[in-house]
């Protein structure tokens, strides 16, 4: 299982450093030291975490707006029939649905805890993996 640094954390929910470091110190948050002594969080106990974060939305004003948007998350459930897959990725305040063919997301290998990139065009949520580097 994947797992993230505090920053990676950070970045993935839209909040500060700072506070995934208060959540992981009050035990709101699960983490572990490497031992090299870097914080991580499992990838599981991230999507279980972010799942039951509930963001208010805040009125922003819209500068520009492009015809595609990529949404960089955590994917937090996969639930798969005999033939489609209904697919959720957390990206900040942004809870992404996706509904695809199971043959797809198991191709992607998708499960809960994961690194995912939701590619939003019209109606259409399309999952997608990032290159590891």
């Amino acid at each position: 299982m994947m797992s993230y640094r505090i920053g990676q954390v950070a970045e993935l929910l839209g909040v500060s450093v700072d506070t995934v470091r208060r959540w992981a110190d009050t035990g709101r948050l699960g983490a572990r030291r490497t031992e090299g002594g870097q914080r991580v969080v499992d990838g599981a106990a991230l999507a279980e975490f972010v799942t039951g974060l509930r963001h208010t939305a805040e009125a922003e004003e819209v500068m520009a707006q492009s015809a595609r948007n990529r949404f960089t998350g955590i994917v937090t459930k996969v639930v798969k029939d005999r033939v489609a897959a209904h697919v959720e990725v957390q990206s900040g305040p942004h809870r992404l649905v996706s509904l695809m063919t199971r043959e797809a997301a198991d191709e992607l290998g998708l499960v809960p805890g994961m690194l995912a990139v939701a590619a939003v065009k019209a109606t259409n949520v399309i999952v997608e993996l990032p290159s590891q580097h």
